[in-house]
């Protein structure tokens, strides 16, 4: 099945407990579930456990990424918190495990790793993964993980994931991949080799930018095993609502991710043709672009005088949005180490809606100049 009609018609493996021949997923907006008699269940017992609603949605999300197991939480960050604590599951205590990360990614994945991460064990070693010599030479004999953002965000850094994955099992590591810019409707990291794809599903996943989500999608069943007791013990599973509207915002994903493009490639030409913007970062797909502005001045003068454009801290949605990485998404990550990378005050990331296109460069002339 077509990728754009798995979005619609959801998985082929769910089977639904629903008889009455809804075309729209039911929400089981239940905490928990009868048992018919002692020694049986319906397969539901309780809703941190498992609901019907999110069972729907990851086995759906499971089918897109090309992956046995799926996992749905209340975040992103809840996802990739999950699969983290999941690594250290079986370990023993004190054990430590050597990360190799991108350093063009989510301000949020880096507070994580370096705060709660590294009082887990993980120590964290940022290269930029797009030149892949700086990947082989962070290794080390206790590396078990390779973790890419790619595009990478904000700066688009693009990082071959085939290339990372045969590197990562060669040295004995997991390669764990987020996929949140691309969605796999433009990029499949399992199908490249990637051992888990985290993703952020109140991005491009929900689209609306009115759910929080985050997906956990894998291949290694001792992996889904250890995710399972996490989920169960952690309780950050997505409640029945946010399921029902994840399911409802992928119905779309493969229409609105087109147009996202369409929009992107236009705006990116405009912002070429705009004197006081020096430098566009774009990855050739997908809707997110990030520009260089000649002064701070100017970041401000835009921020201010965008009307179309919403100024907030999110991307993948209807809605355009820009976002000021400096202050906003990565103000957890130190000044000088923001400048190094390149992440400085004068960049502004931009998440491409579905609004007209030509409205939208109106929108960004106008506040530019």
């Amino acid at each position: 099945m077509n990728i754009d009609t798995l979005c619609v018609t959801g998985s082929p493996c769910y089977e639904p407990c629903d008889n009455t021949g809804a075309i729209a997923l039911p929400i089981y907006q239940s905490a928990t579930f009868a048992h018919p008699e002692l020694g049986k269940s319906t397969g539901y017992d309780y809703s941190r456990l498992k609901n019907p609603t999110r069972d729907y949605l990851e086995k759906l999300v499971a089918e897109l990424d090309h992956a046995e197991y799926g996992f749905a939480y209340n975040c992103g960050l809840a996802a990739i918190t999950a699969v983290f604590d999941a690594l250290i599951l079986n370990e023993k205590k004190g054990a430590v495990f050597h990360v190799i990360c991108s350093e063009d990614l989510y301000g949020g994945t880096e507070r994580f790793l370096n705060t709660i991460g590294s009082r887990l064990g993980f120590e964290t070693t940022y290269v930029d993964t797009s030149n892949f010599e700086n990947i082989t030479k962070a290794a080390r004999k206790d590396t078990k993980v390779i973790y890419l953002e790619t595009p990478g965000n904000p700066l688009m850094k693009v990082t071959d994931i085939k290339q990372a994955a045969d590197f990562a099992h060669k040295i004995g590591a997991l390669l764990i991949v987020d996929n949140t810019f691309l969605t796999p409707y433009l990029q499949q990291p399992i199908l490249l080799g990637a051992d888990v794809v985290v993703q952020s599903g109140t991005k491009f996943l929900c689209g609306h930018n009115d759910t929080l989500a985050g997906f956990v999608t894998t291949n290694n069943k001792q992996l889904a095993e250890n995710l399972e007791v996490i989920t169960k013990t952690t309780g950050a599973a997505l409640a029945p609502f946010d399921s029902f509207l994840a399911v409802r915002g992928i119905k779309t994903l493969a229409v609105r991710m087109d147009k996202h493009i369409e929009n992107a490639k236009r705006i990116v030409e405009a912002l070429k043709q705009i004197p006081k913007v020096v430098k566009i970062l774009y990855a050739g797909t997908g809707s997110m672009i990030s520009f260089y502005v000649d002064s701070k001045q100017t970041v401000e003068q835009v921020l201010k005088n965008v009307k179309i454009i919403h100024f907030a801290e999110s991307l993948g949605g209807v809605d355009s949005l820009i976002t000021y990485p400096a202050t906003q998404t990565h103000v957890d990550v130190p000044e000088e180490e923001r400048n190094r990378r390149g992440i400085t005050d004068t960049l502004l990331r931009l998440s491409v809606g579905i609004e007209n296109s030509e409205d939208l460069i109106q929108d960004l002339k106008e506040a530019l100049e």
